[in-house]
């Protein structure tokens, strides 16, 4: 009989060993959840619910990025720098692969404490990150030190700022515009100083420069550049204020913009004034650093890549991404990723990454990126730099870049469409252009296809959500 007593006993011990364990568990994981997570509060979450004693040593910060090449090695010196100067916090920048697999493995590490404490994701991936409740909103942070964000490119901030809070630091930002072979303009009587800006302008000067061979034009199946050409024409990609006012509930990418795009596009492909060389936009690069396209579109982060590859064989010009003659008033969306801060580290760590981030957008270490990488700075006063001006100097086609980012108007089309499921969507995109391109679908039934299986898998995501 007693030792049934003790094994009961400790049966008992064992459970409530068990459930209190649970219960830590349950605390530690599920800080920073609703208003917790800094929805509505002005500290950080981790003060109430994940604080760390006080340790002996730096701060340990590891940082996952999708950085790789030369773009990995300007990380690297970046990092370098930030532990040589700072004591109390140390980063650990670890490449993850493509911004896919960062944001696979981030998934896979969600409901472990092996994750990193910040982690550079993709434009696209910002409605997802702000639905995992894994995240600590940056303004979160901002308010609580009353950081001043004047000097940082309010373009730039509106793509991620949602409600009027920012969730993440922007850090990698591109936009496109147009390149075009100056020789070959002069050569076919087109003033090189005067670009094509509609596009019917486009398709004009495209019949003129093509001959011998060479073609007018070639626009790589990339689905960001839709997207793009949507904004650019004062066109919303998503319903509900492009996903911004609410969960977006349907694609609008068989609109009549869509349509009218994809069509413009199609004829020129048909009338042979435009080469169709597929989704990989290393090749349409290729095409144009031979001379064997007169324009292209690519990333202002391709500038210095182009004129490396050209490598002075013709004069390269760049000029802003066109749009419909009848367009409303639009602009360019920011590209690239940003930084986000997890919740599930202790407060001081946290602000050990929260300092890390301050660093990164400082104007200094912003001038140093722009330089090495071809991206826009964040912060407006990287271009008081001496090496940014140097750099203008050295690359004169740059400034389109900036002047296109500034002339944009901040609208609900500018500051870029949301969706849980824009990954695939972008995919559905690239398989409808294709469609269209290759005479297997007309442009309309393409997109209003792809439209419908976009809308399929938001209302799959969404419940997931709710």
């Amino acid at each position: 009989m007693k030792h049934v007593r003790k094994q009961s006993m400790m049966a008992l011990l064992m459970a409530l060993f068990m459930l209190f364990a649970a219960a830590c568990g349950t605390t530690e994981q599920s800080s920073g959840t609703g208003k917790d997570k800094g929805e509505g509060s002005s500290t950080p979450a981790a003060k109430e619910t994940n604080t760390a004693p006080a340790s002996e040593g730096p701060v340990k910060v590891v940082w996952w990025h999708s950085m790789g090449g030369e773009l990995g090695k300007a990380v690297d010196k970046i990092v370098a720098d930030f532990n040589g100067s700072n004591k109390d916090v140390q980063v650990e920048a670890i490449y993850q692969g493509t911004y896919d697999d960062s944001l696979n493995k981030f998934k896979a590490s969600m409901d472990s404490k092996n994750g990193p404490h910040m982690i550079q994701v993709y434009e696209i991936g910002s409605r997802f990150m702000i639905d995992s409740k894994a995240i600590q909103p940056i303004q979160t942070f901002i308010d609580a030190d009353k950081f001043d964000v004047s000097q940082w490119e309010e373009n730039i901030l509106g793509y991620y700022t949602f409600d009027g809070k920012l969730y993440s630091m922007p850090f990698n930002t591109s936009n496109p515009i147009l390149y075009y072979n100056k020789d070959m303009f002069k050569a076919a009587g087109l003033d090189p100083e005067n670009p094509p800006k509609t596009y019917d302008e486009i398709a004009d000067a495209a019949k003129k420069l093509t001959s011998d061979g060479k073609a007018g034009a070639s626009f790589a199946i990339y689905g960001w550049f839709m997207e793009q050409l949507f904004a650019n024409s004062g066109a919303e990609y998503v319903n509900n204020g492009n996903g911004r006012s609410g969960l977006a509930t349907e694609s609008l990418l068989a609109s009549d913009t869509g349509v009218k795009t994809l069509t413009w596009w199609k004829k020129m492909v048909d009338d042979g004034v435009a080469k169709n060389l597929g989704r990989k936009t290393a090749d349409t690069k290729a095409a144009f650093a031979a001379g064997q396209i007169g324009m292209t579109l690519d990333s202002t982060a391709s500038l210095k890549g182009f004129m490396d590859a050209v490598g002075g064989k013709f004069e390269v010009g760049t000029a802003f991404l066109p749009r419909m003659s009848d367009a409303k008033d639009g602009g360019v969306i920011v590209g690239g990723a940003s930084n986000y801060i997890l919740n599930n580290k202790p407060e001081n760590e946290q602000k050990a990454a929260w300092k890390f981030i301050q660093y990164l957008a400082s104007p200094t270490v912003q001038a140093q990126w722009h330089i090495n990488t071809g991206y826009f700075p964040i912060n407006k006063k990287a271009y008081d730099e001496q090496i940014v001006k140097d750099n203008m100097t050295k690359y004169p086609q740059f400034k389109t870049a900036v002047d296109q980012l500034h002339s944009t108007k901040l609208n609900k089309a500018t500051q870029g469409a949301v969706m849980g499921v824009f990954p695939e969507a972008r995919q559905l995109v690239e398989v409808a252009i294709e469609d269209a391109l290759g005479g297997k679908k007309d442009p309309k039934t393409a997109l209003e296809d792809a439209a419908k299986e976009i809308t399929s898998k938001i209302a799959t995501y969404n419940k997931t959500v709710k």
